[in-house]
């Protein structure tokens, strides 16, 4: 088998996903992101990155930290390993303007995932891969009119995350009940646990929990649960676990964004651009990989996929 930029060798194994191996040229590519320990959406990113790295011979170095000044940090020591391309996550877009601008000066190509959707061509990007956190936001609001929720609780795990702010303001723009924020220490769940339920124990008109990410949602579940709330959750994201509660119906719903897609594609892109000159999305536009919805209507289809830890 043959393919534009380099050929094909069989056998090679990704994160479960057989794939062929590119013969081309042994390259470096850095991945660094704003995850926070412990989150399972990142390390379903990361398969799919390695997953691409196995199959396009590239050698991946994955780093992160989610306070943004030592995620930058992490990208100038990617330049200074002068890898052969970076991929970088823009939460806090503003903090990495500067390192991304260094890496650009340096000859180093660099596209974005996941977070900076409004930032990555300000700031020269080749391509972009994730969804529009606001219209993800609006395309949930509009499904909880349907399940005729009246107050929603939106809870954000970091506060100042852009992706995150821009989700729960696209929640309350279409939902036509009442939208609060709620924001917690994502990192510490017990405490996000113990704030959820303290919540929802002082204000008994909550009859919708809106997580941004799949562990939350599990906690939330136990949190209305604990302080005899009626509410219901809802999140953005996935995992294993929550695909069980979503079939078990303890969660009702989840906007599902890809994250395996996102971490394959960047790092295919770059070594797509390095071998033949090719711009996903032409440099232009911003390749989509969601939003979509899982519920009780296709979520054994996707479950065999979370299975792998892929979905």
């Amino acid at each position: 088998m043959t393919r534009r930029g380099g050929g094909y060798r069989g056998g090679a194994r990704g994160a479960g996903v057989s794939a062929a191996t590119a013969h081309t040229p042994r390259m470096t590519i850095a991945m660094v992101t704003h995850a926070p320990s412990g989150d399972t959406f990142w390390d379903t990113i990361r398969k799919g990155a390695e997953a691409a790295a196995a199959k396009d011979n590239v050698k991946l170095i994955y780093s992160n930290d989610e306070t943004a000044a030592d995620q930058a940090n992490l990208v100038q020591n990617a330049i200074d390993q002068k890898v052969d391309g970076i991929a970088v996550t823009l939460a806090k877009p503003d903090a990495m303007k500067a390192v991304v601008a260094k890496a650009e000066a340096a000859g180093i190509p660099v596209v974005g995932f996941n977070a900076g959707l409004s930032e990555w061509k300000k700031q020269g990007l080749l391509s972009f891969f994730g969804q529009d956190e606001s219209v993800s936001g609006q395309a949930l609001g509009t499904k909880l009119n349907d399940t005729g929720a009246k107050h929603a609780l939106c809870v954000v795990q970091a506060q100042g995350d852009v992706n995150l702010e821009q989700r729960c303001a696209g929640v309350k723009k279409t939902f036509s009940g009442t939208t609060d924020n709620l924001y917690v220490n994502g990192t510490d769940m017990p405490s996000v646990k113990s704030t959820i339920t303290a919540k929802l124990a002082q204000d008994k008109s909550i009859d919708e929990v809106v997580t941004l990410g799949a562990p939350f949602a599990l906690t939330a579940a136990q949190a209305t649960s604990e302080s005899g709330s009626k509410a219901k959750v809802a999140t953005f994201d996935l995992n294993k676990d929550l695909i069980s509660a979503i079939e078990k119906g303890s969660i009702q719903f989840a906007v599902d964004q890809q994250p395996y897609l996102q971490g394959y594609l960047a790092v295919d892109s770059l070594w797509l651009y390095k071998t033949n000159g090719n711009y996903s999305g032409g440099g232009e536009q911003p390749i989509l990989t969601g939003p979509a919805f899982v519920d009780k209507s296709n979520v054994d289809t996707v479950a065999q996929f979370a299975a792998k830890g892929t979905r």
